[in-house]
């Protein structure tokens, strides 16, 4: 698959979000962004997804393992194996913690077993103040796979229904101008996630073989179906509105504004636990605020290629991995300087996400700058090592 300036742009903007949603300190604002910003990255995950992937499921299991599984076993392990020397270090505390008081402690030999057991087998047992984000890369996991399944079970019902073969059927051809069948089909499974999602929530059930119950992965499967839908539909909304400017704004405005009074109104996100209502409420504002997204994106994408915003966000939308993974920590550089700032007793650096005190202040742009900023360094540092001793050995 080609990759796709916009929606790396539009990824680039959903990390920036997830890090200025972590910041904990502007209320309005945060609720605006978690009305799609999780969301988001699923529906650009199926965006992604192909139809020739029926065929060849072994290549699509084996991506979702490469680009998934493995950076979070690898990560997680890395937090586990640092977490008692993270107390040491003052990143981690018996006695401050997140905002509603909850703290963590060092890890028992047993306990770390446990852990490391979770990580590999369940993606769960990371550390949750850390690595506070980590539960996308299980949800997406789950959810990518169980698409593929359940696109395939319906399918496969379908053909049997119609007498049509099911080769004809997944047909599509390059242009992304699919068969009206695999549309249905793909809108059909939506449908069934949909209602498996209002189902589960609306009787408080869980999966049990799924850490945290199954809430987040169902949802986002659901996302990630949306994805794939909209593909197509993006690609001719898009050409239509060039010609017409106007029309875009306009629906930029709008859709900005139905996800700002969902957030004032009825604010919903992709919870552990949500009600089958706030389950019910989230699908409108999130294509909204996906939809304004990638507009922005669209526009973004059309600025000279020497563009510093432009080559900044595809970048950073190349490398949402690094920022999710190390945002959090990277939030403790600006907690030292907040400390400073506020003559506070160091203890207070264990805070999680960041430090709760004085939050209505303006320091969260310092950690949304830090958050995105310090971890992408760090991997531009790093491919620049990588690259200067891959020269060294050609030589």
């Amino acid at each position: 698959m080609h990759r796709d300036n916009r929606i790396t742009i539009a990824k680039a903007l959903g990390i920036i979000l997830v890090v200025v949603a972590h910041t904990d300190g502007h209320g309005l604002l945060n609720s605006f962004i978690f009305e799609f910003h999780m969301p988001l990255f699923f529906i650009c995950a199926g965006y992604f997804f192909s139809l020739r992937y029926l065929h060849d499921e072994g290549t699509f299991v084996g991506r979702r393992l490469k680009g998934l599984y493995v950076p979070f076993v690898k990560w997680s392990v890395l937090f586990l194996v640092l977490h008692n020397v993270m107390f040491d270090v003052g990143l981690l505390s018996e006695h401050y913690g997140n905002v509603a008081g909850g703290v963590t402690h060092p890890y028992q030999w047993h306990e770390a077993e446990q852990r490391l057991w979770n990580i590999i087998f369940a993606m769960g047992g990371y550390d949750e103040f850390l690595a506070g984000a980590f539960w996308f890369f299980r949800a997406l996991f789950v959810a990518s796979i169980l698409y593929l399944l359940l696109y395939k079970t319906v399918m496969a019902a379908a053909a049997q229904l119609t007498h049509r073969p099911l080769v004809a059927m997944a047909r599509h051809d390059r242009l992304l101008r699919r068969t009206r069948p695999a549309t249905i089909v793909g809108a059909v499974v939506c449908g069934l996630l949909f209602a498996l999602c209002l189902w589960k929530d609306a009787d408080h059930l869980k999966i049990p073989t799924l850490v945290q119950g199954g809430s987040r992965d169902l949802m986002g499967c659901f996302f990630f179906g949306v994805g794939f839908l909209l593909r197509p539909v993006l690609n001719s909304a898009r050409d239509a509105v060039c010609r017409r400017p106007w029309l875009a704004v306009m629906a930029d405005v709008a859709m900005a504004v139905a996800v700002l009074l969902f957030a004032i109104y009825d604010p919903a996100a992709m919870s552990i636990s949500p009600t089958a209502a706030k389950v019910a409420a989230l699908p409108l504002p999130a294509l909204c605020g996906f939809l304004l997204t990638y507009d922005i994106s669209c526009r973004l994408d059309a600025l000279k290629a020497r563009n510093v915003v432009r080559r900044f966000l595809i970048y950073c939308g190349n490398n949402t991995l690094i920022v999710f993974v190390l945002h959090i920590v990277a939030y403790k550089v600006v907690s030292v300087v907040k400390i400073l700032y506020y003559d506070m007793p160091w203890e207070r650096l264990a805070g999680h996400m960041t430090i709760h005190e004085h939050a209505d202040d303006l320091f969260w742009i310092a950690y949304t700058i830090a958050g995105v900023g310090v971890p992408l360094l760090l991997q531009y540092g790093y491919d620049r090592m990588k690259a200067a001793i891959s020269a060294r050995r050609g030589e």
